[in-house]
């Protein structure tokens, strides 16, 4: 497997697992309206474009620094 097809792998995975989140928030009737790691409120802008999100920008690309 080459690096484009694992990383193509990576992010069908982490788009399922925001799906299966979203999917978990509603079903308990939580808003993803704050950040999981540090509570900052996220963009209505944000949610829309990564429906399912539970990280602000910041925390997010922090933690796909960490996993590379």
């Amino acid at each position: 497997m080459d690096p484009f097809d694992r990383a193509q792998e990576l992010e069908m995975e982490e788009r399922e697992a925001a799906i299966a989140a979203a999917r978990d928030l509603v079903g308990r009737g939580v808003s993803a309206s704050e950040c999981d790691d540090c509570g900052v409120p996220i963009p209505p802008a944000r949610q829309l474009a990564a429906p399912g999100c539970t990280r602000c920008v910041d925390c997010q690309n922090v933690r796909e620094r960490s996993r590379r």
